[in-house]
């Protein structure tokens, strides 16, 4: 997600700071990020002067505290782990510059939660992503009871400049489409454990007959099914038994069946190639 989020930025035309504790993630951002702006100005979806405009704008960094010294906007996008994310916020409210702005891609945790160790709080927004982040149009701007109105305003036209459409989200666990999504994606499990159709039969379903641009498990498998169990795990606790997690949900990730990050999800990835695998 942070290297698709600075490929929008730069594409918007911000000067922009990508952070990583591991320079071989770094370098396979970047590569990442040159990769897409080839790729789109070989569909023609990017003029060639904009790509060197935008990768002329990104630079990197080792370290939160040389990142984030002279920037307007900082958007983490760390994993969903509570802990992480107070010890991010309490790093921002001591390091940057004044007037800051800070924006957490989470995709369903209480922004509050991790917010309140600042004094900023006013300047603190949710600002969730969708993946690939190239691709998809949609930003939703999550405002908790403390964000200014200045503050809403800024990120509608950050996420204006990126080319992204924005709707405004009062703060809950899992926002809107988080919460619909986790419904789908356990639902999936559910019919795929009770053998109700094959995993590709259940994507292909969702794709034809409700206009999906993917399937459930396809767009598990590249989010991450460990993500997706830490969200229902999360929306369980908060908004009740609906979003129990499935047990083959949690049989996969036990089992290191994580996505296509580690070439093993509900499907497998090798030399590009989908395997369908049963139950």
């Amino acid at each position: 997600m942070g290297r698709g989020i600075a490929y929008a930025a730069a594409y918007g035309g911000y000067n922009t700071v990508l952070e990583d504790v591991s320079r071989h993630v770094l370098e396979n951002a970047v590569g990442w990020i040159r990769q897409s702006f080839d790729e789109g100005v070989a569909r023609g979806k990017v003029e060639a002067g904009a790509r060197a405009k935008a990768l002329s704008l990104i630079t990197t960094a080792n370290n939160v505290e040389d990142a984030i010294c002279d920037a307007e906007l900082i958007i983490e996008a760390v994993p969903e782990e509570l802990e992480m994310k107070l010890e991010l916020f309490t790093i921002f409210d001591k390091f940057a510059k004044m007037g800051a702005i800070f924006a957490s891609n989470t995709s369903s945790l209480s922004i509050t939660d991790f917010t309140d160790v600042t004094v900023s709080r006013d300047r603190c927004i949710g600002m969730h992503f969708f993946n690939p982040v190239p691709k998809m149009k949609l930003i939703e701007l999550v405002r908790t009871p403390q964000t200014s109105d200045e503050t809403v305003a800024i990120c509608r036209e950050v996420a204006q400049r990126m080319g992204k459409e924005v709707v405004l989200v009062r703060e809950a666990p899992g926002f809107i489409t988080t919460r619909v999504n986790a419904l789908i994606g356990n639902e999936a499990f559910n019919m795929l454990e009770a053998g109700i159709g094959s995993a590709e039969d259940i994507d292909k379903a969702l794709k034809l007959g409700l206009n999906h641009p993917m399937g459930p498990f396809e767009l598990v498998d590249l989010v991450g099914l460990d993500v997706l169990l830490n969200i229902l795990e999360y929306l369980h606790r908060t908004l009740g038994e609906k979003y129990r997690p499935n047990a083959l949900l949690q049989q996969y990730v036990q089992e290191g069946r994580l996505g296509r990050k580690v070439g093993r999800g509900v499907y497998e990835y090798s030399q590009q190639k989908v395997v369908v695998r049963k139950v």
